[in-house]
């Protein structure tokens, strides 16, 4: 409670200071204000100023310092307002001595430049010099290039960001804090290019100040005041040069921060600490102390002066010598004992949904010294299987396992191993797609995603290969669509409570009522769940979780079990279904059967509703085998169709066929669009397949 009400009690103070100082600069250029007020003010600045670059040269980053463009305005505003104020005071008072405009111009004056004016104005003039032309100028291109390389880049890194959000890295809120970081990060080097043009300005107005005091204060001290030309002279030059050097000390401290905060490179040490690590070479010293001692010994050169430095190069030498030969020698750690009765939880549990383990000749393709290919295609892999099912794939875990042959690879999900195969990461694959040209030799072999006839060859042989009509591809794109297969079939069994609950937290950001409505009532987080790892694992994405929701919502009100609730959901989204299928411009090509066998089929399943395999052996058996004649065809001819059937024995026929045919979608009369055309390209009897013509068999559905 303390420290809120502080900070409340600091964000008021300082929230209403700063109105209030923007006030009195405004005030300091129009209002005369006496010369203790003017020390006082001079004093500020130089503490401003001073307190300002210790911020600057003690930043990680240039973010560290991401308000440096306002104070530079601010604190130049300030400066300027004093130089007016000062202006006034000198061509007012000047005649009265030099302690007129104040004791802090007439120190600058006079102790500093010894109270030579002729000097003064030569010492002023090479500050100028070095503000303007040599820190100023050079930290002004410095932010020009920083300021159009980040513009530049700002794409790269959003795309980059979206891509690590979109592959898991990142979560969303810190996407959300690496964009904000990205955007101010540009902000603040075009703030910069710009900001340093306020300090160029000031310079230029100091000078131009300078010569006002001194042309006007000798005018009104000749004309005005009856001085003598040297007396006054001596006066108001004197008074000028001091009341010009008080204000370039604090300028040339600003310009020094503004210069270091625009080279600065970021790092987690800041300007000091990064400067002596890196000057903390051994080997750099050496070499410095020898050219000092071979200086030394040139008879004209200050032996009393070079000597001594080369001894602090030998000395530092020395030391940072010591300190990594120290550093070398290895510490002894007493680590824990380990007992082999004690078994842990890391021993025996494996938390990585998805794994891929290969063997020692296949590590190549994942070493990061030789670009990782392997781990790019995985990485894409995971990008498009999270777009296309709707939901943040987990990561997979990518290990090296000696029991294996050395070019064998091993694929498990949930535990489970779902298919492992054998490449070659030296060769490509060429597969035959069935009509490729004779006359490529190579080791014989099944790919393993699809099951085509191919051929591993030499990478000489990729040219004669295309020519020939196969389709060639290197051995990671073989394991990464390998990978892509096996996953995107098992995506039910890495849809669990965590993913439904994130699904539903991105949904309620947008749809709260619906959410509201959805979970925890009527529906337990379990339920929408199963509802979800339903839907998968007949290749129904969730991308459209809203329209899953809107129809669990809908059907919140009955009591049903969950499969009568998952063809409720299929039902209301049957529209989306069938567009993964085919297009929407175009008929659904349907495998029916015949009204017998669909009879026969909806009686077993009443007969019994619990039974997970209503149908009897025999009967699966000739189902199996006439759907099978009737969908090779299709299948070689990569064809996208379905199979139709009554809602009764939707479910029953889905869980028939998908251990034969995982691809085959199965959808009841009432998934389909009223307005969707159906092109019958086969019915199914309970002897044999009766294959229609497609142009005497599409009809379309009626309201």
């Amino acid at each position: 409670m303390e420290s809120a009400i502080q900070r409340i009690w600091t964000s008021v103070i300082v929230g209403g200071a700063l109105p209030a100082a923007i006030l009195i600069v405004v005030m300091l250029m129009v209002v005369p204000i006496p010369a203790f007020v003017l020390d006082i003010g001079f004093i500020a600045n130089i503490l401003i100023s001073l307190a300002v670059l210790m911020i600057a040269l003690s930043a990680a980053k240039p973010l560290d310092f991401s308000s440096f463009p306002t104070v530079l305005l601010l604190t130049t505003l300030f400066r300027l307002s004093l130089n007016v104020a000062s202006t006034r005071v000198v061509l007012v008072d000047g005649h009265k001595g030099a302690a007129a405009a104040g004791h802090v111009i007439e120190a600058f004056g006079a102790f500093l430049i010894g109270g030579d004016y002729i000097v003064g104005l030569f010492v002023f003039a090479v500050l100028m010099i070095i503000n303007l032309v040599v820190i100023t100028k050079g930290a002004g291109r410095v932010s020009e290039v920083s300021a159009r390389f980040t513009l530049d880049a700002l794409p790269g890194k959003q795309m980059a960001i979206d891509a690590d959000l979109n592959a898991g890295l990142l979560t969303p809120e810190e996407a959300k804090a690496r964009r904000q970081e990205v955007s101010t990060e540009a902000d603040f080097y075009g703030s910069m290019d710009g900001a340093s043009k306020f300090v160029k300005g000031d310079a230029v107005a100091g000078l131009l100040i300078l010569f006002v005091n001194i042309f006007g204060g000798l005018i009104l001290g000749v004309v005005s005041h009856d001085l003598p030309l040297g007396e006054a002279a001596q006066t108001y030059i004197t008074l000028a040069i001091g009341d010009a050097l008080v204000a370039q000390v604090p300028a040339l401290l600003l310009s020094i921060a503004a210069a270091a905060i625009v080279t600065r490179v970021s790092s987690p040490l800041d300007l000091s600490g990064q400067i002596g690590s890196q000057f903390g070479l051994a080997k750099a010293w050496a070499p410095v102390a020898i050219i000092l001692i071979l200086l030394g010994m040139i008879p004209a050169m200050p032996q009393m002066v070079v000597l001594p430095a080369a001894a602090v190069a030998a000395s530092i030498f020395w030391r940072l010598r010591k300190r990594d030969m120290l550093a070398a020698i290895p510490v002894t750690v007493a680590l824990p004992v380990s007992e082999p009765h004690i078994i842990n939880w890391d021993d025996v549990c494996e938390t990585a949904p998805v794994t891929l383990e290969i063997g020692y000749a296949l590590v190549d393709m994942v070493d990061d010294r030789k670009a990782a290919p392997l781990m790019a295609r995985i990485t894409g892999v995971r990008r498009q299987l999270s777009r296309e099912l709707g939901f943040v794939l987990p990561l997979v875990k990518v290990s090296d396992d000696l029991s294996l042959p050395g070019n064998y690879y091993r694929i498990r999900v949930a535990g489970a191993i779902l298919g492992e195969d054998e490449v070659w990461p030296n060769e490509l694959l060429a597969l035959d797609a069935g009509d490729c040209l004779d006359g490529i030799t190579g080791r014989a072999c099944k790919d393993p995603s699809f099951g085509l006839d191919a051929l591993w060859i030499g990478a000489s042989a990729r040219a004669d290969a295309i020519a020939a009509g196969y389709t060639v591809v290197d051995a990671p794109t073989v394991v990464a669509t390998h990978l892509n297969r096996l996953v995107s079939g098992a995506a039910a069994e890495l849809f669990g409570l965590d993913e439904a609950q994130s699904i539903i937290d991105t949904l309620k950001s947008s749809c709260p009522h619906l959410v509201q409505g959805l979970t925890p009532a009527p529906y337990s987080l379990a339920t929408v769940t199963a509802v979800c790892r339903a839907l998968l694992a007949e290749r129904v994405p969730l991308r459209d979780f809203r329209r899953v929701a809107e129809a669990m919502v809908e059907a919140g009100g009955q009591e049903q079990s969950l499969a009568d609730l998952v063809e409720a959901v299929r039902q209301r989204i049957g529209a989306l279904i069938v567009q993964g299928i085919v297009p929407v411009k175009m008929p659904l090509p349907a495998i029916t059967f015949d009204p017998d066998l669909e009879a026969l089929l909806t009686q077993a399943v009443r007969t019994g509703p619990q039974a997970s395999w209503p149908f009897e052996p025999e009967l699966a058996r000739q189902i199996i085998a006439a759907i099978g004649d009737a969908v090779q065809p299709l299948l070689l001819a990569a064809r996208s169709f379905a199979v139709i059937t009554s809602p009764i024995c939707r479910a029953a026929v889905s869980r028939l066929l998908r251990a034969q045919f995982a691809d085959v979608a199965v959808l009841s009369f009432l998934e389909i669009p009223e307005t969707k055309a159906v092109e019958i390209i086969a019915t199914i009897s309970g002897q044999k397949t009766s294959a229609l013509l497609p142009d005497n068999s599409e009809y379309e559905k009626e309201e």
